[in-house]
């Protein structure tokens, strides 16, 4: 008969009870909002994140009460001699037009903004939906093929996240017929390039996975390699991927705003926050209010998705977790 296995000294045994290490996976849905809840800055963001996602959402309403629409000129409120400047002080503000007119057209400077924020929104919503879901596919590709598809994938990915991709996104932009939807391209042309990023953390997550006990006991048991991916392997790489495409989205809306300010991106007479900068530069002296509203629109919106993103990655992140529910005693005597 084998001996006996010693027993744990009493108060290792009390330790390991009273510190208890969480298991590491995919968070639930409550623990993720509870989570968020006590972090003030990604509360902040989600907020004001909302608040422009519900202004994109209602700009035909809110240009209803205004009475005013985004395309509509109003050569009578610029004043010709000076070379299209709104007539009256802050850009022609009143009750007709909230927040004033546009230099040189006189079109309805609140409708444009809540215009352009649908585009700019959907623009780099659709962009970081297209990244993530060329990331995961190809990161999952590299991660469970051979070692030729491995390494061609690997290649492709240094050399997207490696490529100039501001300067093709202008060369392609440029040359595709402007019968295309501009919206739809820049999603397409942003997603395309920019899933390198995506791809290798998937890459790298599913190495890891693939060499775990139950990924392993999946595959002696003969289950098929796609089958691993779904039931084995996805729901683990939920959170990193989310994570992920929260910092994404902050980066496309300042790369939309960038390509429509260089005069590739969206076209007149659809309304864009960068298109809107765009024309601005030749204003700012003689109309400041056309520059610094679709500025701080801008700014807002890439602060408030950085914010939400941080947050997000903190709460899904399982060893952050396990540090704030470590006891402090418990700590004490592990550095003891």
């Amino acid at each position: 008969m084998a001996p006996a296995a010693p027993a744990a000294p009493a108060d290792e045994a009390s330790t390991a009870a009273a510190d208890p290490v969480p298991a590491a996976g995919p968070r639930p849905a409550g623990s993720l909002w509870r989570r968020l809840r006590t972090d003030r800055a990604a509360l902040a963001g989600l907020v004001l994140a909302a608040l422009l996602v519900l202004i994109a959402l209602a700009a035909p309403l809110i240009s209803a009460l205004e009475g005013q629409n985004p395309t509509t000129f109003h050569n009578e409120l610029i004043d010709s001699a000076t070379g299209g400047v709104p007539i009256g002080p802050f850009g022609g503000a009143g009750a007709r037009h909230w927040l004033g007119v546009e230099p040189g057209t006189g079109r309805d400077l609140l409708a444009r903004l809540v215009y352009g924020a649908r585009i700019s929104l959907a623009v780099a919503l659709g962009a970081t939906l297209v990244q993530s879901l060329l990331g995961l596919l190809l990161g999952l590709l590299a991660g469970l093929g051979n070692r030729l598809a491995d390494t061609v994938l690997s290649r492709a990915m240094d050399l997207v996240i490696a490529f100039p991709g501001l300067v093709f996104a202008i060369s392609l932009m440029a040359v595709v017929p402007g019968s295309f939807p501009r919206p739809v391209l820049l999603m397409l042309v942003l997603g395309v390039l920019g899933w390198g990023g995506t791809a290798r953390l998937v890459r790298g997550q599913v190495l890891t996975l693939r060499g775990l006990d139950h990924v392993a006991a999946a595959r002696l048991g003969g289950a098929r390699p796609w089958r691993i991916a779904r039931r084995e392997i996805l729901p683990a790489l939920g959170a990193p991927v989310i994570t992920y495409a929260a910092l994404l989205l902050p980066a496309d809306v300042t790369a939309e705003a960038g390509l429509s300010f260089l005069g590739v991106g969206v076209r007149p007479p659809t309304s864009s926050w960068g298109q809107m900068l765009a024309s601005a530069s030749t204003w700012f002296q003689a109309d400041p209010a056309y520059v610094l509203l679709p500025s701080v629109l801008l700014f807002a919106t890439v602060l408030a998705f950085t914010l939400l993103g941080e947050g997000v990655r903190v709460a899904l992140d399982p060893r952050a977790g396990s540090r704030v529910r470590r006891p402090r005693a418990a700590r004490g005597r592990a550095h003891a």
